[in-house]
């Protein structure tokens, strides 16, 4: 009876130890996020300023979180090919989306068909900063043609209708909108050129492929300041602090009112935890009021935010409207 007894217990107790490994395995497995690299999708080419912006928040999230933080660049469409790529991922916080005021404010309203809701399939996280637009044209070239001044563009193309175009970072970006706005506001008409970013836009804007933009102010600062690109005016409502010498539009030229500024923040695709959505929020927040990093970015002109995701929500909501009326206006359309 001993024995039998003796021989109970030592199975009951290996049954116990087997039933403790099993529950120990998948507990684990089950790390804190992040356990692996964190991919930041950039919908647009390197160099412009959503991948800039980018740059400037992921090393401060890999040492955050202890986990490398990557960019991935799926330019393409006005930033839907990238957008598209995160709205179809899964929704464990692996992959995020540095979206943009065209992506999920602009790009509802001016494209037919979306294959992604900017409302329905992300998870807001923080609006990570806003930007003026400022219009810019080859230095060289602008001297050339005599074109000192909003005015003085304005003259020369309302003499040479359809002579003109504009090169934008891709069909629905504020640089898109910003040039289609203009070309309402001034009646004139120029042919829409769209790149696959702000960088090789530039390219074309240096090497007279095209004649002007509407650029995000962070992507141009340095070629501003080097002196290869003349810039005009802002886009936006108040002159920049980064070059406050620099008029807006509304100031430079006979366009009360105008104003189209741009944004860009981090979002998931729906469904991610709110836990690390709320801790993403918390750290990029911190990064970004940093004086290193907030400095860095005043300095290029974009203004930092870091916000919480209901407010970036509220803001996306907002946008959707305005821009909405934006494009009706312009007649702006994407096929």
């Amino acid at each position: 009876m001993k024995k039998i007894t003796s021989f109970v217990r030592s199975w009951l107790l290996s049954v116990a130890a087997v039933g403790m490994g099993v529950v120990a395995g998948p507990t684990n497995a089950q790390s804190a996020w992040p356990s692996k690299p964190v991919k930041i999708v950039v919908p647009f080419a390197p160099g412009g300023t959503t991948d800039i912006l980018a740059r400037a928040v992921a090393p401060e999230l890999s040492k955050a979180f202890g986990q490398s933080f990557v960019i991935e660049n799926r330019a393409g469409a006005g930033g839907n090919i990238g957008a598209e790529q995160v709205a179809k991922s899964a929704p464990d916080g692996y992959t995020l989306l540095m979206g943009t005021v065209g992506t999920h404010g602009i790009n509802k309203s001016l494209f037919a068909k979306l294959a992604y809701d900017p409302q329905k399939d992300f998870a807001p996280i923080t609006l990570v900063a806003g930007v003026p637009n400022v219009m810019v044209m080859n230095a060289e070239r602008a001297k050339g043609l005599g074109i000192n001044s909003v005015p003085d563009f304005i003259a020369y193309a309302r003499k040479r209708p359809g002579q003109l175009n504009m090169a934008s970072s891709g069909n629905g970006t504020s640089i898109h909108l910003a040039g289609e706005l203009f070309k309402a506001s001034t009646g004139i008409y120029m042919t829409h050129i769209p790149y696959s970013g702000s960088a090789p836009a530039l390219v074309g804007l240096l090497s007279n492929q095209v004649d002007v933009m509407f650029d995000n102010l962070p992507s141009s600062m340095a070629l501003i300041k080097a002196g290869k690109l003349t810039a005009f005016a802002v886009t936006s409502a108040q002159r920049s602090d980064a070059l406050p010498d620099l008029p807006t539009i509304a100031e430079a030229g006979p366009l009360k009112g105008f104003e189209a500024t741009s944004w860009f923040g981090l979002l998931a695709p729906a469904g991610t935890p709110q836990a690390v959505i709320n801790r993403l929020q918390q750290e990029t927040a911190k990064a970004l009021n940093s004086p290193e990093i907030k400095e860095r970015l005043l300095a290029q002109g974009a203004i930092p935010s870091g916000n919480t995701p209901q407010e970036f929500a509220l803001l996306i909501d907002a946008e959707i409207k305005k821009w909405a009326v934006v494009v009706k206006t312009s007649g702006a359309k994407v096929e």
